[in-house]
């Protein structure tokens, strides 16, 4: 990084602050960047940008190392970024989310707890990644997604990122080609329960399903990306206003009234 101050990057994830993957992303880091870790005490996958409302949140100071400050908290991805906004005396310089086991492309960033941390620290105005690899071995060797976790901070650090816009950074499995800026694969999850009887036999249903690609032929998605063994990094936007629809709708406020 030529920009002489060293960056303070907060880390967060979905899979728990013992996770392998959060881990490595803050033994690479850390030679770039101060690091404050703030990350969810337990798995919370498929948490979005789900807010704890009901309970009371806690968080406490985990560990402390060099250039290292590890905090737990008992909330989801989301409630560790908003959290840590409130309670840290210093407002990171970026926010890195992950590295979660498994990916978060395609229409997976809607449900991922991994990018509801990103997109959130984005909502701070701060530049925000989201970090996956392709891999839900128990064995997955996160080493190359640190590596180009290190690379993307660089970058982001020297350049920053446009506003309301964050990162969704996902690597294959394997040998990785390079790295390519992609777009969201068009698609949707199919066949997605699997149907069994729990011990009073009493119906229950477990995730599962396939992604359905609907443009395979993409070479500008980030399924195609991976497949063909490269990182894709997408740019997410935090405003879902599709401003081409808004005209079409005009006509509404008149003919739809309260009288």
């Amino acid at each position: 990084m030529t920009n002489k101050k060293r960056p303070l990057i907060l880390i967060t994830n979905d899979d728990g602050f013992r996770a392998k993957g959060i881990r490595t992303l803050t033994a690479y880091l850390k030679d770039v960047a101060d690091i404050i870790v703030f990350a969810p005490d337990q798995p919370q996958s498929g948490m979005s940008s789900a807010i704890t409302s009901i309970n009371p949140l806690r968080y406490f100071l985990y560990k402390e190392e060099e250039n290292v400050k590890t905090y737990v908290c008992n909330g989801t991805p989301v409630d560790c970024v908003k959290l840590a906004m409130y309670v840290l005396p210093k407002k990171p310089d970026m926010i890195f989310s992950g590295i979660n086991h498994g990916s978060n492309a395609a229409v997976s960033v809607l449900y991922s707890g991994t990018m509801g941390a990103a997109i959130e620290g984005c909502i701070f105005g701060i530049p925000s990644v989201g970090m996956s690899l392709c891999d839900f071995g128990a064995e997955a060797d996160f080493s190359q997604s640190g590596m180009i976790a290190t690379e993307i901070a660089k970058k982001v650090w020297e350049e920053k990122l446009p506003k309301g816009v964050c990162l969704n950074v996902n690597v294959p499995k394997g040998e990785i080609k390079g790295l390519k800026i992609a777009t969201q694969t068009q698609g949707k999850w199919t066949n997605e329960y699997y149907a069994s009887k729990d011990a009073g036999q009493r119906d229950v249903f477990w995730l599962r399903g396939y992604f359905d690609n609907w443009e395979e032929q993409n070479k500008e998605s980030d399924e195609w990306v991976l497949t063909n063994g490269y990182a894709a990094v997408v740019p997410v936007k935090i405003d879902m206003t599709h401003y081409e629809t808004i005209e079409l709708l005009k006509h509404w406020e008149q003919e739809i009234t309260t009288d």
